[in-house]
């Protein structure tokens, strides 16, 4: 083969190679891991303060993404110090033994315009188990500074037993103090990484 082909040939094959993903690392101060759950009979809200993670996005297949999430189950903040000493401790999240709670996902699937189902495994209090968390994909835009911001939004209820979390108290009158079902929402803002720092 003379070079004229070869080279036409090596074009050819570039071509036809996939679009690299884009990295996109999660901004912290401008996203949101919040829970509820039933306390007596209304509902106690927190969140979470120290996560991160990455999005690795195809910007052309979003079903070839990828999401790689984690968050340390001690910054868990329901804005009551005792209550949030007693969600660290072994009754509940047992933060000495299970510092972190993750998501890696596994398979993404489009299932509307801008809208995912991410299927992957949740591990929390040392159980993993297989999720699939409802996706909104809220979009791209540019800052003054020329950075790449992306957001996505999900919601999921979790039944905490299925992780092991399973402390309550019996009520003179009848009923527990706490709910089982938890309501998670996560709003993430993320921006995207450049070739050198994402390492591609």
């Amino acid at each position: 083969m003379n070079r004229k082909l070869f080279a036409t040939a090596a074009l050819t094959a570039l071509a036809a190679l996939p679009l690299r993903a884009e990295t996109f690392a999660i901004d912290a101060a401008h996203s949101e891991v919040g829970f509820q759950i039933r306390h007596f009979v209304s509902q106690t809200r927190g969140r979470f303060d120290e996560f991160s993670g990455t999005v690795d996005m195809d910007p052309k297949n979003l079903p070839a993404s990828s999401v790689d999430f984690k968050i340390k189950a001690a910054s868990i903040d329901t804005n009551q110090a005792d209550r949030d000493k007693h969600l660290r401790s072994p009754e509940f999240f047992d933060v000495e033994k299970f510092p972190e709670i993750t998501f890696k996902s596994k398979s993404i699937k489009a299932t509307g315009k801008d809208t995912y189902d991410v299927t992957g495994t949740l591990t929390m209090h040392g159980v993993s188990k297989d999720i699939t968390l409802p996706v909104t994909y809220l979009g791209q835009v540019k800052d003054p500074r020329g950075n790449t911001h992306a957001g996505f939004s999900t919601g999921i209820t979790l039944n905490r037993k299925d992780y092991g979390i399973v402390w309550n108290q019996a009520l003179d009158g009848g009923g527990v103090v706490l709910g089982e079902d938890v309501k998670i929402n996560i709003d993430l803002e993320t921006i995207k990484k450049d070739a050198a720092k994402a390492g591609k």
